[in-house]
C-alpha cells in the first residue's frame, strides 16, 4: 500500500474530478461504500486481498455502488483506488476530500459537547455565535457527554472552546498554582 500522506492527493483527485457541484452528493456516496468497508470484513478483504483479480474486485465494486445507486463517477475512484492498491486508505481519504469540500465552500463542522440536550432555541443562538466566531457557515453535531457537569466544550477543526465548569475550574486550578 502507499504511504497515507499521499491521501490529500486522492481526495483532491476525487473532488476535482466529480466537481464542485455534485459533490456533496459524490462524498455521501463515496461514504456508503466506506461503511460497507467498515462494517462488512468480507468485501473488505477482497477488496484488499491481492489474491483476488482486478475484474473480481470491479464486479463487486459495481454490484454494492449499484445497490447504493452510486454515481459512475464514483464508481470508477473506488475502482482506482483498488488499481493503485490505496482502498485501505479510503476512510482517510473521504475525510480528507470532505475537509477540502467545506474549505472550498467555506463551511465548518463543530463538534458540541454538552451534558443534556440542547433547547432547540438555543441550538440557533448556538450556530449564529459559532459562525461569527470561525467566519464560516458551521454545520454542528451535538455529543451529549453526561461527564460536563455544566456548559460546553466545542471543538471546530482542530480548535477546542472549553465553556464547561469542568474547564473552567482547571483553568482557576492553574491559575492558583501559578500564585
Amino acid at each position: 500500500m502507499k504511504p497515507v500522506k499521499q491521501t490529500k492527493r486522492y481526495a483532491k483527485m476525487f473532488i476535482n474530478v466529480v466537481g464542485m457541484e455534485a459533490a456533496a452528493q459524490a462524498l455521501a456516496e463515496l461514504t456508503l461504500i466506506e461503511q460497507l468497508m467498515v462494517k462488512s470484513s468480507e468485501f473488505r478483504s477482497l477488496l484488499l486481498n491481492p489474491g483476488f483479480s482486478q475484474a473480481d474486485k470491479e464486479g463487486a465494486i459495481r454490484k454494492v455502488a449499484e445497490k447504493a445507486k452510486a454515481s459512475d463517477t464514483v464508481i470508477k475512484f473506488v475502482i482506482y483506488l483498488t488499481e493503485n492498491r490505496v482502498i485501505a486508505a479510503l476512510s482517510e481519504i473521504l475525510r480528507t476530500a470532505t475537509e477540502i469540500y467545506r474549505e472550498k465552500k467555506k463551511q465548518a463542522k463543530a463538534v458540541v459537547f454538552t451534558p443534556v440536550e440542547v433547547a432547540k432555541s438555543l441550538e440557533e443562538r448556538l450556530k449564529v455565535s459559532l459562525k461569527k466566531l470561525v467566519d464560516r457557515d458551521v454545520e454542528i453535531e451535538y455529543v451529549i457527554d453526561p461527564s460536563l457537569i455544566g456548559g460546553v466544550l466545542v471543538k471546530v477543526g482542530s480548535t477546542m472552546y472549553d465553556s464547561s465548569i469542568k474547564g473552567q475550574l482547571r483553568l482557576l486550578k492553574d491559575e492558583l498554582i501559578k500564585g
